[in-house]
């Protein structure tokens, strides 16, 4: 007889599910496995909840594993480490992303890429390698190979910094991977939510000139004068665009829902590089000429490895990078997800995991 979510492991756990397909979230008690030898246990404090939790809990890319736990920028304190654990100790900040295996064997995860490993596991939504789900964030408990496990920094806001684990990486990745990470290279950023704003901040860390590009005008005084971005262009306004054709270097598109690219790929100069972060229900159509006639690079980018994405951690801290965010108690989080729908948020919500959960 197969065993209960509860009974499947020793350790007790508390979080919020989905079930099926609608994605609604309800409390589900649960199970992880003992600390290994190489495991970290740490008692979650904070969560963010990104687009793809809606996602995933929805199950619009068709592989969601129910019951689901949502959440993948997960930050709290160790709570107990293996007897081989070199990195960390009870009581060290840490984090935990959408990474939470791979072999370990592969080219992919000898250069340091362990998300395009072939045999990556995402510590929500997946298979572990047991053969049970893999369960997320929203949970008071979680426990991962310290291999995964990011080193907080002590200056680093636990909060307003989880998003950084998913939002943050996906955003810093492709700007260093494309050497869009450089003084007076001209960025791009299409959507200013939750990757978009992060975007903003570590281009402009890097020395970037940066303009947002976006369908809501509206957005214009808070992206210069908050956000720091440099340029504003309103998408659907054709004067802007043209006078903005072959200006960028580079481009990230962060937007999720479905949309059309050619107008943007016209604003990238010979041989430039359009990167693509969101992932809409349908491709996009591919507009050969200006693409041909540029000599113009359309490329995706995920999340970075793990020694990435500490490094992006690092430089957060360094340069004062945090989300803007929304803290919402656990029983907010179906709320949060129908208004992160509407794109109703300025830009992350984060769940207080610690202060919220138990008495949900």
């Amino acid at each position: 007889m197969a065993k209960s979510p509860e009974t499947q492991y020793p350790v007790q756990v508390i979080g919020w599910a989905a079930h099926d397909s609608s994605g609604h979230l309800s409390p589900f008690k649960f199970s992880r496995r003992a600390t290994g030898e190489h495991d970290v246990q740490f008692r979650v404090l904070y969560c963010g909840i990104c687009h793809s939790d809606l996602s995933m809990a929805k199950n619009e890319w068709g592989w969601t594993v129910y019951p689901n736990v949502p959440g993948h920028e997960i930050v709290g304190v160790v709570t107990e480490v293996g007897n081989k654990v070199e990195k960390f100790k009870v009581g060290d900040k840490v984090g935990v992303g959408a990474l939470l295996a791979s072999c370990r064997n592969c080219d992919m995860c000898a250069q340091d890429l362990e998300v395009y490993c072939a045999q990556k596991i995402f510590s929500t939504g997946a298979i572990d390698t047991d053969g049970n789900p893999t369960h997320g964030g929203f949970c008071d408990l979680m426990v991962a190979d310290e291999h995964y496990v990011i080193r907080w920094p002590e200056n680093l806001p636990m909060d307003a910094g989880a998003p950084l684990l998913c939002a943050g990486i996906t955003t810093y990745s492709p700007l260093r991977y494309f050497g869009l990470d450089k003084p007076g290279i001209h960025v791009g950023i299409v959507g200013l939510g939750g990757l978009g704003h992060l975007a903003v901040k570590i281009a402009k860390a890097f020395g970037a000139k940066v303009t947002v590009i976006s369908t809501s005008a509206s957005k214009k005084q808070e992206a210069i004068q908050k956000l720091g971005a440099d340029a504003f262009l309103v998408s659907s306004d054709p004067e802007q665009m043209q006078a903005a054709v072959s200006t960028m270097d580079g481009i990230l598109d962060t937007v999720s829902a479905n949309h059309p690219i050619v107008h943007l790929l016209n604003l990238l100069k010979p041989q430039g590089k359009f990167i693509m972060l969101g992932i809409s229900e349908k491709p996009p159509e591919l507009p050969t000429i200006p693409v041909i006639m540029g000599r113009k690079t359309i490329a995706g980018s995920a999340i970075g490895g793990m020694k990435e994405t500490q490094e992006m951690v690092d430089f957060a801290a360094k340069h004062n990078i945090l989300a803007d965010i929304e803290i919402i108690p656990i029983d907010y989080a179906n709320t949060a997800m129908e208004r992160l729908k509407k794109a109703d948020v300025k830009y992350r919500f984060v769940i207080d995991i610690g202060n919220s959960l138990k008495s949900a």
